[in-house]
């Protein structure tokens, strides 16, 4: 077997959300910073948030909608 293939493995390492939360698990990387935790992600408060922006998907059905109109 080959010396030094795998990564070093941090069993302490840090995680920063965006939130301000902060925790511990075992990583690849000593520190990370995510966007979105299990205590502010949507799908574990049970909040619902509505993004203003149109994903790609409804930009091209509007674009279709105004070619066929003219």
């Amino acid at each position: 077997m080959k010396k030094d293939t795998h990564p070093t493995y941090y069993p302490n390492a840090h995680i920063r959300c965006a939130c301000g939360q902060d925790f511990v698990v075992g990583s690849t990387k000593e520190f990370i910073e995510v966007e979105t935790c299990s205590k502010c992600h949507p799908f574990f408060t049970g909040e619902r948030r509505f993004s203003s922006k149109l994903g790609q998907i409804q930009k091209f059905k509007k674009r279709l909608e105004k070619k066929g109109k003219k």
